[in-house]
């Protein structure tokens, strides 16, 4: 059983975790909940298999605004949970401030590097995972132009943008991308009404196929999709199931690798930075029951070998993070 509660107050939470088992490790998911389908759920997946597999429980919050991100940490470490995994780049800030303060905790957070001795930094290179599924996109669409809604405007979304962009111009190079950001806070990630509205303006414009990058607000755009009778391309989590027969795929990023692989080294954990993508299975498409009829053996054959020639290091496909830039759209 895992243990569950939400910060309602500095009393009730101390007294919480003052019942909890002192080496328990800890979950702190971003905004937009737990079950948002996509990327916290994908991380309470991760850590959910490691207390299937070893019978152990861990304690986890689902914060509610950005004024928690520190209070969450400095409960969890002064109740000795070891490790704490925070899930999103949001954290960044607060776990500098944190760290130092307990170097005998160690902390894991995704999607953004921390330069601390206690801290291990993961991240993914979602740009390669991306440029699959752009692929599978231009060969699907009948009217070769695709969309993409992203979440926060913010690099790192623009990084999906770009390596999506790239692999429908490798299949299609005369193929249009219209690609829209629904925010430019952190509730753009929890927004499917404005999903919807974008994916409605985007089919507007001719596209047929739309990739969603933005958490909760993808459920929006997956179920815009499905009404509007065009085909979707979940993230992060496989969201295939959510749409039969109309999610393209989902760009898998295994987030739930990285919890689980934190859980399970435990407090002698090695930290610093590490790095997930197509070569070490970090990222890449899904292919199930859900979506099979969509996919067909020569769509697969090509984005496979696409994806081994990304993993020999063959293609490299571009990170707008390394530079600020995209050559092959523009924001």
């Amino acid at each position: 059983m895992t243990f569950m509660k939400s910060l309602l107050g500095a009393a009730a939470a101390s007294a919480l975790m003052a019942g909890a088992a002192a080496a328990e490790p800890a979950m702190i998911y971003d905004l937009g909940g737990k079950f948002d389908k996509s990327f916290n759920e994908a991380a309470f997946g991760g850590a959910e298999r490691w207390a299937k597999e070893t019978g152990e429980s861990f304690r986890e919050i689902e914060l509610q605004s950005e004024a928690q991100r520190e209070q969450a940490l400095r409960r969890f470490a002064e109740a000795g949970s070891n490790p704490i995994v925070m899930a999103g780049f949001a954290f960044a800030d607060a776990l500098g401030q944190v760290a130092a303060d307990y170097p005998d905790t160690k902390f894991v957070i995704i999607d953004m590097v921390v330069d601390a001795p206690n801290v291990r930094s993961v991240v993914f290179n979602e740009n390669e995972g991306s440029y699959l599924v752009g692929m599978l996109a231009a060969m699907a669409s009948k009217t070769d132009t695709v969309g993409f809604v992203g979440g926060m405007d913010i690099p790192l979304i623009r990084k999906f943008a770009c390596g999506y962009a790239e692999g429908v111009l490798a299949v299609k190079p005369e193929a249009k991308v219209i690609a829209n950001m629904t925010g430019t806070t952190p509730a753009a990630w929890n927004d499917p009404v404005k999903g919807s509205e974008l994916t409605k303006a985007q089919i507007s414009q001719g596209a047929d196929v739309v990739y969603a990058a933005a958490g909760g607000t993808g459920v929006g755009v997956l179920q815009t999709a499905a009404d509007e009778n065009i085909l979707s391309i979940g993230v992060d989590s496989n969201q295939n199931y959510l749409h039969p027969g109309k999610v393209l795929t989902s760009m898998l990023k295994r987030v739930d690798n990285a919890v689980y692989d934190a859980f399970k080294d435990g407090p002698e954990m090695e930290t610093g930075f590490q790095v997930m993508g197509v070569a070490n299975g970090g990222v890449g498409y899904a292919l199930d029951d859900y979506n099979a009829p969509l996919v067909s053996d020569e769509m697969k054959a090509a984005v496979d070998a696409a994806a081994a020639k990304i993993a020999s290091g063959e293609l490299k496909v571009h990170d707008y993070m390394a530079d600020d830039s995209c050559p092959v759209l523009s924001f």
